[in-house]
């Protein structure tokens, strides 16, 4: 090929259609099941859905996460049950985002968001604490200085995860078992499956 030529091609380049976005201005639409940072759900009351049970940090193969259960507060309790996680710390430097915490808990209080971007200065960023993973008091994730969040990527989160019953019954296949969150209610089915019989809406 010729000079010429190679100027031909890249000349007819500028008026093809561009496949690129403007990032980080935009970015592109994630799968539904995209595992990014994780969050700490509440109740659609305010509870914290976290009982301290450790299960989490028991199944993680990277071993990046820590809890520390404490008795609740009879005056004011944390969670509805008679434990809840004092401490709970993920540390990014470490996890995989492999899932595997969000399928092990019972009360599905970890999801993982569609969040990615975000980056550390120093070591204890890294290191996010329960007052870091915990929502907000409207459902929503707290941001941190150091995160890119734009539109959607706190939706769906591993959504998949309760697609069926956990010991596989089938009963329970292609029925929504998740419970409503601070902020969204009961999340959206995905393609295949209907609410059920806890919102008794067929989709």
């Amino acid at each position: 090929m010729g000079y010429l030529d190679g100027f031909r091609v890249t000349f007819m380049k500028l008026f093809e259609e561009r496949v690129t976005t403007e990032y980080p201005k935009e970015k592109r639409p994630k799968p539904s099941r995209f595992h990014g940072r994780h969050v700490l759900n509440r109740y659609e009351d305010g509870m914290e859905k976290c009982i301290g049970c450790e299960l989490c940090a028991g199944v993680c193969p990277a071993q990046c996460i820590y809890v520390r259960g404490a008795d609740n507060p009879e005056a004011d309790p944390v969670s509805p049950g008679e434990r809840y996680g004092y401490v709970y710390e993920i540390n990014y430097l470490r996890c995989i985002h492999c899932d595997l915490c969000v399928e092990a808990c019972p009360t599905e209080a970890i999801t993982e968001s569609k969040l990615f971007e975000f980056s550390f200065a120093n070591r204890a960023d890294a290191i996010y604490t329960k007052a870091e993973l915990v929502v907000d008091d409207e459902g929503l994730p707290r941001r941190q200085p150091w995160e890119l969040w734009h539109k959607g990527d706190d939706v769906a989160t591993s959504g998949w995860m309760r697609a069926t019953a956990s010991a596989g019954n089938p009963d329970y296949e292609n029925r929504i078992g998740w419970s409503g969150e601070l902020g969204y209610g009961v999340r959206t089915p995905e393609k295949g499956q209907h609410r059920g019989t806890n919102s008794g809406d067929d989709h």
